[in-house]
């Protein structure tokens, strides 16, 4: 029995509608497949993530640092300021606390890790400032400071977002932050990072797991 025109366009429809769906399965399927996997306390990319890059900041003795100088070490890098009222001195206090658990575990690899807190308020952390700050965190705590422009250059290559939050009543300001610790390899590439939620001893296993493998 010939099918009528209404019948034939149904069918049409169906098998277009067939074909546009299986193809966004397989797009979403495909995404899915390139998105980063979690580990303990870090998140590891399946493929090369746009993280890092060159900085050019003074160190709290007021000698100028360039990422290059950590060559052939891993540096673990969080960006924050010393006015942070309480998320960044726990995450730096963590930081500390992963890396003296890895000092008992694998002293040979924490001996090639650098500790390294960057400001994102140059306008008041001076170098003074920061080393006044950094004395209460790990002994080998490399804090840097820089003008604004140097600042922004550090924290656009490894995408921290920061921003002034202006206080009306005090008159003063908080800044607004993005909070990751982020592992980086000798080479300077992007290993992993980790949430201002991480354990010391999550983040302790992660870096016996990718320092020196």
């Amino acid at each position: 029995m010939p099918q009528s025109p209404l019948a034939r366009a149904l069918l049409i429809f169906a098998i277009g509608f067939a074909v546009l769906m299986t193809g966004a399965l397989a797009w979403q399927w495909n995404r899915m497949s390139q998105q980063s996997t979690a580990t303990s306390g870090g998140t590891t990319a399946s493929g090369t993530a746009l993280i890092g890059g060159p900085f050019e900041l003074l160190d709290q003795n007021g000698e100028l640092r360039r990422e290059s100088d950590f060559a052939g070490r891993n540096m673990l890098i969080y960006f924050g300021y010393t006015y942070c009222p309480d998320v960044c001195p726990s995450s730096l206090s963590v930081m500390t606390q992963a890396l003296d658990i890895l000092e008992e575990r694998a002293p040979q690899k924490a001996q090639i890790i650098a500790p390294i807190f960057i400001t994102v308020d140059p306008e008041r952390d001076t170098v003074e400032a920061m080393k006044s700050y950094a004395e209460h965190f790990h002994p080998d705590m490399v804090a840097l400071t820089g003008s604004s422009e140097q600042v922004a250059q550090a924290a656009k290559a490894y995408r921290v977002y920061y921003a002034k939050a202006e206080d009306e009543a005090s008159g003063d300001y908080l800044m607004d932050h993005s909070s990751f610790i982020y592992l980086m390899g000798p080479d300077g590439s992007y290993l992993t990072h980790f949430a201002h939620n991480a354990t010391p001893d999550s983040i302790a296993e992660d870096l016996e797991r990718y320092v020196g493998s």
